[in-house]
């Protein structure tokens, strides 16, 4: 069994794709637009993007490391929240740690810089860009 996060990014799912490959070196495994998708009708009629929405993403699948994450443009009906969650990544060094919690802070806000604590050589928290908030570790 496998717990895969899913994020909807309101609109800007592929604009996240890019970043998370410049960021992270994450792999898009596969996108799918709301315009390859079918029509929606009846029980899927609630689940439709809004008119001129249809180059948006239905869901998209990023390979980061060992990890899926899957997302969506969802309804593209505001900002993206991402209330009550944070990504962990754990990474192998100090050096690498420091560089994914850099890139992961472009356009992004710290919330807790990165630091030696009595875990880890390095654990930092940031949201990024998309307000996703990353824990930043050094694995143990």
């Amino acid at each position: 069994m496998h717990i895969q996060p899913y994020l909807f990014f309101e609109g800007r799912a592929e604009e996240a794709a890019e970043f998370y490959a410049k960021a992270l070196g994450a792999q898009v495994t596969m996108m799918l637009r709301f315009k390859d998708g079918p029509p929606a009708s009846g029980d899927n009629e609630n689940c439709a993007p809004p008119p001129g929405s249809e180059d948006k993403i239905m869901h998209m699948s990023l390979q980061i490391g060992d990890a899926v994450v899957m997302g969506s443009d969802g309804m593209c009906k505001g900002p993206a929240e991402f209330k009550g969650v944070s990504l962990a990544l754990s990474v192998a060094d100090d050096a690498d740690a420091e560089r994914k919690f850099a890139a992961l802070g472009d356009g992004g806000t710290v919330i807790a810089p990165m630091t030696p604590t009595f875990f880890s050589s390095r654990f930092g928290m940031v949201t990024d860009r998309f307000g996703v908030t990353w824990m930043v570790q050094v694995a143990p």
